[in-house]
């Protein structure tokens, strides 16, 4: 949460006890998204969306570290063109508010990346598969409380021009097929 709020330049140091040892850890800023934050509440809804996404965005089932390229239509996650070169594999798109009374996550999946997503062992835009033991049949699983919500070529209606990201996508799509969000972070891998 440090990472996707703070500033490079800014971290949060906390020191707790644990069973008698008293414990310390410092986080560090990445993105710069909401880095007012270390003053007061993240009360503001807007705030609270992009926080959300972007932590789902680099959630990973596998816990192993993957670079990735993070793309939005707010500059805190502007690409420049090495960097789309370098991330030309669209996974998916990630939205959600976690801080809402009913907290929630979504994502989709870019079908085209799925395969280059499993080969990288980040599978949470597309659900990780599993395989029921009783019946030995491929069954899809949720990345925690992150939904599924399927395709992002059916969710998403606008791909930017400059950065391949998702500008916008249903909000609930079980719920509604107008109401859309443009609070989406969409996740680029390597080739």
């Amino acid at each position: 949460m440090v990472s996707c709020a703070l500033r490079p330049d800014q971290s949060l140091s906390v020191t707790w006890n644990d069973g008698g040892t008293v414990r310390s850890a410092t986080y560090h800023g990445d993105l710069g998204i909401a880095d007012w934050w270390v003053y007061g509440p993240l009360a503001d809804p807007f705030y609270q969306r992009w926080i959300s996404a972007c932590l789902a965005s680099r959630t990973n089932w596998y816990g192993v570290s993957v670079m990735i390229s993070l793309r939005s239509n707010q500059p805190f996650m502007s690409s420049g063109t090495t960097e789309r070169d370098s991330y030309t594999v669209r996974e998916g798109a990630f939205w959600g508010n976690l801080f809402s009374s009913t907290p929630y996550l979504r994502a989709c999946y870019s079908p085209a990346g799925v395969p280059r997503a499993r080969s990288l062992k980040r599978d949470c835009a597309a659900g990780h598969l599993n395989v029921d033991p009783g019946s030995g049949a491929s069954t899809t699983q949720p990345c925690g409380p992150i939904a599924i919500a399927g395709s992002c070529d059916t969710l998403c209606n606008v791909v930017s021009n400059n950065g391949g990201f998702y500008s916008q996508c249903l909000d609930n799509p079980a719920i509604s097929s107008t109401a859309r969000t443009d609070q989406v972070v969409t996740s680029f891998l390597p080739p």
